[in-house]
């Protein structure tokens, strides 16, 4: 199961970093179709923020298709984000996870390390151009 962290440094909305966080969850096989996401008042009380900003979060994810709510049971996974097999993921993930770790230990900040991994997306990827 998820469990949600706020970053209260970040400049994103409260309900955006729920969201972004169900979708990196998606993204990496964390949450599967049929997962239940935590209860709106047990993620509003372990995080200590209203819980009509966890619903916006719930009812966005349920607009993109991703979740679907069912009354007084919970809300539940509808769909998966990830592109590549899990067991692609995993061993790409045990690779970041010795990198971080040397990041680490040469004096990287997770900041330092966010900034030369967004930097290096950027580099490494086409550009996507805009269709107007």
């Amino acid at each position: 199961m998820i469990e949600f962290v706020l970053d209260g440094r970040s400049k994103v909305n409260t309900y955006v970093q729920l969201v972004q966080q169900v979708k990196q969850a998606l993204r990496v096989g964390m949450l599967t179709p049929g997962d239940q996401l935590p209860k709106v008042r047990d993620v509003a009380r372990s995080l200590a923020i209203n819980p009509n900003t966890v619903l916006k979060a719930y009812r966005e994810l349920e607009l993109e298709g991703l979740v679907e709510g069912r009354p007084g049971v919970g809300t539940f996974v509808k769909a998966t984000l990830a592109s590549a097999p899990m067991s692609d993921q995993a061993e790409l993930r045990g690779d970041l996870v010795a990198w971080v770790h040397r990041a680490r230990d040469a004096g990287l900040t997770p900041d330092d390390v966010t900034a030369l991994v967004q930097t290096t997306i950027r580099a490494s990827y086409p550009r996507q151009e805009e269709h107007a």
